[in-house]
């Protein structure tokens, strides 16, 4: 659900604002989005000034790269395994910056914004 980021319609001393005008599309977010676990789906928003934004759907796949070599390669997600900003989103296989994924070429941490940047790059953990 959407929801409205406008300015209050009462004052600090509880009185209303008389407002001769509604609520704007601008004052209005997107609806909330998460990037799962599956296969490979993006979806582009148009952006204030007519930018655009590409979010994460869903992933099956992360760029790894390994601080050791210095390499980058291709890893298949398998799950989420730990999350420090909401243990929920480990139950649920929601992917953000921050969270421990298990991939095939072993754990993983996300150091991109799925759901601002448009793909999903991590760090081997050791």
């Amino acid at each position: 659900m959407a929801q409205w980021h406008g300015f209050s319609r009462r004052k600090p001393s509880g009185g209303r604002f008389v407002q001769a005008r509604g609520k704007r599309k601008t004052e209005i977010s997107s609806e909330k989005q998460f990037a799962l676990v599956g296969e490979p789906k993006r979806k582009i928003y148009r952006k204030t000034g007519g930018n655009s934004m590409v979010r994460v759907m869903a992933e099956n796949r992360v760029s790894i790269n390994d601080t050791k070599s210095g390499k980058t390669s291709l890893g298949t997600i398998v799950s989420v395994i730990e999350n420090e900003s909401n243990p929920n989103y480990v139950r649920r296989n929601i992917l953000v910056k921050g969270a421990l994924i298990e991939t095939d070429k072993g754990v993983v941490k996300i150091t991109s914004r799925p759901g601002k940047d448009g793909v999903i790059n991590g760090v081997k953990v050791e």
